[in-house]
């Protein structure tokens, strides 16, 4: 009986001490996932370049906007494009704001025009 109590005993701190060490991993700086994305933007892989332009808008990090303003600006895609908008007006610094409102008049693509229109109108009837 001893020996089981012993045992029970040595399991249970095995379990917290493993648990007190998962949650130290789970936390991770926001730096760090900036960092993440930021490679995941220079990726040649579509899915993982728009996700990471979208996760960047949604982290609101203020250290994407000039890269999400080249994106706006440059990429051949429409959709990434797009995506950089949407993140653009998601962070709301003015820089952002601004290239999406020129990207509104004078991108080639009409699609992306109107799109850009729709967040620019929709960020200053919110108060952005």
């Amino acid at each position: 009986m001893r020996y089981i109590i012993v045992i029970f005993v040595a399991l249970s701190l095995a379990f917290t001490i493993n648990a007190k060490g998962i949650e130290k991993s789970k936390k991770i700086d926001k730096a760090q996932i900036e960092t993440n994305l930021f490679n995941g933007l220079k990726s040649e892989n579509f899915g993982l370049k728009s996700s990471s332009a979208f996760m960047l808008g949604e982290i609101k990090s203020e250290k994407a906007i000039i890269p999400l303003m080249e994106i706006l600006k440059s990429s051949d895609s429409e959709s990434l494009r797009i995506l950089a908008a949407l993140s653009l007006m998601k962070i709301g610094d003015a820089r952002g704001l601004f290239a999406v409102k020129r990207a509104a008049r004078f991108d080639i693509s009409e699609r992306v025009r109107r799109l850009c229109r729709n967040f620019h109108y929709a960020a200053l009837n919110s108060g952005v």
